[in-house]
């Protein structure tokens, strides 16, 4: 027994190379991140992040993840088919083909994917080309248990977004000023193990697999699912709005779980809870957007000191004790109003600089650090001013 599940973990984690997946979330985040460098480029006339920080801090948390999911769904026996993966892998691609990460959400892919694999059969029993059989052994209460989990991993990866790690960009406000807004977004890869009809895996208990397919036998899948997401915010502190935004998705996903449980006794619960996921996903994404769009701009230009819409990663600013959404009021002992008076104070400020700092309280801390030749031209602040395309 134990060198059956030797074999099976090393030919589930070889396998794992043969989804197209894998490599879709490569291109997919090098693209993202070309395109978001290109508008930073245009906005700032400078790389903010690099071309994968979308995928950054991820990896970690994302191992721990599919450990427990891998624990989880091998300790219940949850088995899907190939066809079930295969259907899920192009549903992920389909969605994010626009390099867009709001529709990958498990609510969206493994949502859709369930509907997909709940009309399929009757739609496929009308055509000759493509076996009517193909999607009809399906585990419904798994897939509605693991969309239930993977929001709680939503909920997780978005209430540990940091302030100074969204990204910013520049757009014409509702009076025509240029304005800053954030985009709180990331994509990371869940890696984690399930049971496929057919291999040399026998049942270690009469009980299990619980979630079975019928089949006697069984093979380990290494899969590489995608979750994803993408909020844009210009009326409040992104990492503010992250934390809301995990709590709404937290609860959502602890519903979903406990009808998907309750699926195991009342089939038709699975449904409930992937049309609830659906429907809760998208009520928290028009929430929160309605929210933002009736609030003033956050990041704006004003006649009192300049607001800070991001800092450049690896610059001097990094070293510095500010953060996204502070604003910056003096620079030694001068009041500045303008990106020009700012620098301007900085080329005169000699071997060290002193900044008047105003906190979320509306209190004011100094900031004191040396300045090193040519410090002042990449010191690694971004404000919410015009575009570097206009000037």
């Amino acid at each position: 027994m134990t060198e059956a599940w030797g074999i099976e973990i090393a030919s589930g984690i070889g396998k794992l190379f043969l989804n197209p997946l894998l490599y879709w979330a490569l291109l997919l985040t090098a693209f993202a991140g070309y395109k978001r460098i290109k508008r930073e480029r245009m906005d700032f006339g400078i790389k903010v992040f690099d071309i994968f920080s979308e995928w950054k801090n991820t990896w970690i948390t994302s191992i721990i993840v599919g450990i427990i999911i891998s624990i989880i769904a091998l300790g219940a026996g949850l088995v899907f088919t190939y066809e079930t993966i295969l259907l899920l892998s192009l549903v992920v691609i389909l969605l994010s083909i626009t390099t867009k990460f709001t529709m990958l959400s498990a609510s969206y892919t493994i949502g859709i994917t369930y509907l997909l694999l709940l009309f399929l059969p009757f739609v496929l029993q009308d055509q000759t080309y493509i076996d009517a059989d193909l999607f009809t052994s399906v585990n419904f209460t798994g897939l509605s248990l693991l969309l239930g989990i993977f929001l709680l991993v939503e909920a997780i990866n978005l209430g540990r977004i940091k302030r100074n790690e969204t990204f910013p960009e520049l757009v014409i406000g509702n009076r025509g000023g240029w304005i800053g807004r954030h985009h709180i977004k990331k994509l990371s890869i869940i890696p984690f193990f399930i049971l496929v009809p057919a291999g040399m895996i026998t049942p270690i208990a009469p009980f299990w697999p619980y979630f079975s397919l019928g089949d006697e036998t069984y093979s380990l899948l290494l899969v590489p699912f995608i979750i994803g997401f993408d909020h844009v915010v210009k009326g409040s502190l992104p990492q503010n709005t992250a934390i809301r935004l995990a709590a709404y998705v937290l609860v959502l996903g602890l519903i979903v779980i406990a009808l998907a449980i309750g699926s195991i006794f009342v089939s038709w619960l699975s449904l409930v809870a992937v049309l609830f996921a659906l429907l809760g996903r998208e009520f928290i994404k028009y929430r929160q957007r309605m929210n933002d769009r009736l609030g003033r701009a956050y990041f704006h230009q004003t006649d009192h000191g300049l607001k800070i819409l991001g800092l450049i990663p690896g610059t001097p600013a990094e070293r510095l004790d500010i953060l996204v959404g502070e604003t910056i009021v003096k620079v030694n002992g001068i009041k500045i109003s303008s990106v020009h008076e700012f620098y301007q104070s900085l080329q005169a400020s000699g071997a060290s600089f002193k900044l008047g700092v105003l906190d979320d309280a509306g209190e004011i801390r100094f900031v004191q650090s040396a300045l090193y030749e040519g410090d002042h031209h990449k010191l690694g602040i971004i404000f919410p001013t015009d575009p570097y395309r206009k000037k």
